[in-house]
């Protein structure tokens, strides 16, 4: 990709910040590049957050597509609404689909709410599963990549118990998560990435003495990715993977394996690639942050970030 890139930005949940942080991003832009961006989801919200703001007709040329809207009752800043819930995933789908039709090189998603897509009866596990839902793929072809603090991480599992997590992991799972996760690293710009594999159990099982998982599945993973010709670590504690900062891309087994050194580094300033899809998702590394919504003083930051992030990344 490249400064032309087309960006398709869904608002996430419209009563947390996902409508200020695309506005903001949008206004630190030169008119010029706006014509490059489309925002998708509810209009009224998107005016009336304008009008917060103070920047009325200052975003000229801006586009937008209307998805998901949202009642008067409904469309509160702060408010956990199901309807809200449901208007995040509306607003994502649709953009989703339309870069998968060609209109667009890649989505961001602003954050959503995951209680109130609950409450909509939505089944939702991040964006991942729904790239692959989307563009008819299966759902475990679809990965998260966390980029920030100097750090990539890629998640083998992501929003689920443990216990589930550890049900259905397998030697296949994890490969196909490290290709996927190779994959962005080459497009990002890497010829070559060294990849770090966290162990599943402490210390990677330390021989076997704290569980059978990592001798049964990850050393096996290795093992295949390396007669693929990549270079790859043996089965080692996150702890000392991370403390010795050696290797480009990091596996992380678990969410929170890979989540809290990433949100510990680059707090409310990384990004979420979603990996191995058919389109190319980027959401922003924070939450909808209902306690500050509607007030005005949300960081554009991780968005701005994001949006760089995709415009270095090389096309296909």
């Amino acid at each position: 990709m490249s400064e032309g890139t087309r960006l398709a930005i869904a608002l996430g949940d419209p009563n947390g910040i996902g409508p200020e942080i695309a506005l903001k991003a949008m206004a630190a832009m030169p008119e010029r590049e706006r014509e490059r961006f489309m925002l998708f989801g509810p209009g009224a919200v998107l005016r009336r957050t304008a009008v917060r703001l103070g920047l009325g007709d200052g975003l000229a040329g801006l586009r937008h597509r209307e998805v998901g809207a949202l009642d008067t009752a409904s469309a509160v800043p702060g408010r956990i609404d199901a309807a809200a819930g449901a208007s995040a995933v509306a607003s994502a789908t649709a953009a989703i689909q339309a870069a998968h039709a060609g209109e667009f090189d890649a989505v961001i998603a602003c954050p959503h709410h995951e209680t109130a897509i609950a409450h909509a009866g939505i089944a939702f596990s991040g964006y991942p599963s729904l790239v692959a839902r989307v563009c008819g793929q299966p759902a475990d072809s679809v990965f998260l990549m966390l980029v920030g603090g100097g750090l990539r991480i890629v998640h083998v599992t992501l929003h689920e118990s443990v216990q589930t997590a550890l049900g259905r992991l397998s030697t296949d799972l994890i490969v196909r998560a490290t290709q996927a996760g190779i994959v962005a690293c080459l497009r990002l710009g890497m010829a070559t990435p060294r990849i770090g594999m966290f162990g599943i159990n402490p210390h990677a099982s330390e021989g076997e003495i704290f569980g059978s998982e990592d001798a049964r599945m990850m050393v096996p993973a290795v093992a295949r990715l390396r007669a693929a010709g990549h270079e790859v670590s043996e089965p080692t504690g996150a702890d000392t993977l991370l403390a010795n900062r050696q290797h480009d891309l990091y596996v992380a087994v678990f969410h929170d394996q890979g989540h809290i050194p990433i949100k510990l580094l680059a707090p409310n300033a990384a990004s979420a690639l979603s990996v191995g899809g058919n389109v190319v998702l980027s959401s922003v590394g924070h939450g909808s942050a209902m306690d500050i919504a509607g007030k005005g003083i949300a960081n554009p930051e991780a968005l701005l970030r994001t949006i760089s992030l995709l415009r270095s990344t090389p096309s296909e």
